[in-house]
């Protein structure tokens, strides 16, 4: 076969843990196009434009010299990060809703200023826009991902993984994520990686360190589940296994034109919100 990653099924955290929650939520995330606009579509909410804005500001230091990465005030970062998904964009119905956002998004980033640790030291950047690599050839599959830090470690001339999390949720144990942020570090730059950790910058003042994963039981599991998104795609069958599910129902609405329409984002998805001012409604959808 030859390599053609244009027709490739790409793989990623996010993609699989959407086929894992809901095939149907798969489909309408990561495949369905508007046939009006040609764009995929995006559901904003304020956990997540919250999120996007937070690791954003973070991110953005790991390309800056050690001395200059706080320079800056990471409040001023996030008035300019702020201002893509203010108002409507970022899901919000209200500015007291938005202020409450923003008051959470600065205290994170007050609570990084403040207990920099790791962020005060070197770090390594995957010279890729979008890290990926061929994981099977064969089943014509590729990995991708973006890893939100890595820190250099000096005394084994290896890598550490940070994962920043904004939200209250604890990420699960059998959680693929750092298993394929483990796996694409490895295959796309040359130093080991001997530690990984999840930074939950809205309660903790450091990373808290998670077991290297196994790549052999990952590189297993994540072939399974390609495979099995592979042969929906050939087949078109993309089914909620409970008939409609809260992953696959808020972007029913938005085929359903019960959702907003408030613009396109970075990389060219139509950015919806619900329409509902009911708030409470709306968290337990989300």
């Amino acid at each position: 076969m030859v390599k053609d990653k244009f027709s490739a099924v790409w793989l990623s955290h996010s993609s699989l843990s959407d086929w894992i929650a809901c095939p149907r939520s798969y489909y309408l995330r990561n495949v369905y196009k508007d046939p009006k606009t040609g764009h995929k579509l995006s559901l904003m909410s304020p956990p997540l434009s919250t999120g996007q804005a937070v690791h954003e500001v973070i991110e953005s230091l790991s390309v800056l010299p050690v001395a200059r990465r706080f320079l800056k005030p990471l409040n001023d970062k996030l008035e300019e990060s702020w201002k893509k998904i203010s108002g409507e964009r970022g899901g919000f119905t209200d500015k007291e809703e938005e202020f409450a956002y923003k008051t959470k998004a600065q205290n994170m980033l007050h609570r990084v200023e403040t207990h920099p640790g790791p962020l005060t030291k070197l770090a390594v950047k995957i010279n890729m826009d979008l890290p990926w690599y061929w994981f099977s050839e064969p089943d014509n599959l590729i990995l991708c991902g973006m890893l939100d830090w890595l820190e250099y470690l000096p005394d084994t001339k290896s890598i550490h993984i940070i994962d920043f999390k904004s939200g209250n949720t604890e990420e699960k144990d059998d959680s693929l994520q750092l298993p394929i942020y483990f796996l694409l570090a490895t295959k796309t730059q040359e130093r080991p990686v001997t530690k990984v950790s999840y930074w939950y910058v809205n309660r903790n003042n450091e990373p808290t360190a998670k077991s290297l994963p196994d790549p052999v039981k990952a590189e297993a599991t994540i072939l399974k589940l390609g495979k099995e998104m592979k042969l929906a795609r050939q087949l078109n069958r993309f089914v909620c296994p409970r008939g409609g599910c809260k992953h696959c129902l808020p972007f029913e609405a938005i085929l359903e034109s019960k959702a907003t329409l408030v613009g396109v984002d970075d990389i060219g998805k139509d950015m919806y919100i619900l329409k509902t001012n009911d708030r409470h409604q709306r968290s337990e959808i989300l």
